[in-house]
């Protein structure tokens, strides 16, 4: 009889690629990971394992029963969800996760709900760009995601995903206050085409966004300055350092210094979660989603 947990275990390895790596996403010791795999070798009476420069690689027979564990595990989730479906409960524990901004203006409200309207439910919640939250989802480290994606720029969603919308959030420019446009009513993207910028860290998604956006109105961006918090970033403005697109989700107060000016040709981030449809019957899921739309009302009535 093969062990649910050494399949797991072989599961996390197919997917992480690394014996370090997969430990990581377990939450256990690499060595409790090698004495699984060994234990599962024995098991099944053949090497899954082989050694690879100063790692390790899935054999053949590695290979084909990590595809099975796959769709076992799957069709555990699906028992999983239908028993907790019939119970009618959100108990045991959710795993979500959701970029910084939204970490900061959702979840100190969303996790308060569930916890106070399902007591017997753990809530473990991470931040994560939108990228690796898929991923999380996808691999099953997370159960749920707040991910986003641009009007003029869509995150890539694979199939196998369930999505909730949650809220478009409306972006500001930030620039100094002694810039000569911080007593505008509107700006343009355009109107910034000399200045220079303070972006995101290169190869994350807004970052992306914004080069792309930026080169669509006509020309090359400066990037002066890369900073993965938006607080680093005004602080930054503050400065004098360059100006920035300035989400107000999660935005907190802003510096003094700082002027924030709407863009005429709205931008919005679209702000959705992510789950797997074969844990879609969930009640914790579906609680889960429930109160990150309630968190995220009152924050869209305000940016409208």
């Amino acid at each position: 009889m093969l062990n649910l947990e050494r399949l797991r275990t072989l599961d996390a390895l197919a997917r992480h690629g690394s014996v370090s790596a997969a430990a990581d996403g377990l939450h256990v010791t690499t060595s409790a990971v090698s004495q699984q795999m060994a234990k599962l070798e024995r098991e099944v009476g053949q090497q899954l394992l082989a050694k690879n420069g100063r790692g390790v690689r899935l054999t053949d027979a590695g290979r084909l029963l990590a595809d099975h564990a796959a769709r076992i595990l799957s069709q555990v989730e699906l028992a999983q969800s239908d028993i907790e479906a019939r119970r009618g409960q959100a108990v045991g524990e959710v795993r979500i996760g959701a970029f910084p901004t939204a970490a900061r203006g959702l979840f100190p409200a969303a996790v308060s709900t569930l916890r106070r309207d399902h007591p017997e439910l753990r809530v473990l919640s991470t931040e994560l760009e939108p990228e690796a939250g898929v991923r999380g989802v996808i691999r099953g480290d997370l159960d749920l995601a707040v991910v986003l994606d641009w009007s003029n720029k869509r995150l890539p969603v694979p199939g196998g995903l369930a999505q909730a919308q949650l809220l478009d959030d409306v972006p500001d420019v930030a620039m100094p206050a002694s810039h000569p446009l911080a007593d505008r009513a509107e700006v343009d993207l355009e109107d910034f085409a000399d200045d220079e910028w303070v972006s995101w860290p290169e190869g994350e998604f807004c970052h992306e966004w914004l080069m792309f956006t930026l080169r669509s109105k006509g020309f090359e961006p400066r990037i002066g300055h890369r900073a993965g918090e938006h607080h680093t970033q005004l602080a930054l403005i503050a400065a004098g350092l360059g100006v920035c697109v300035a989400p107000r989700l999660g935005r907190g107060p802003v510096p003094e210094g700082v002027a924030l000016v709407p863009v005429r040709q709205r931008m919005r981030r679209h702000v959705y979660a992510v789950w797997r449809t074969d844990a879609d019957r969930r009640p914790s899921i579906r609680a889960a989603v429930e109160a990150l739309r309630a968190a995220a009302g009152p924050v869209e009535e305000s940016e409208s």
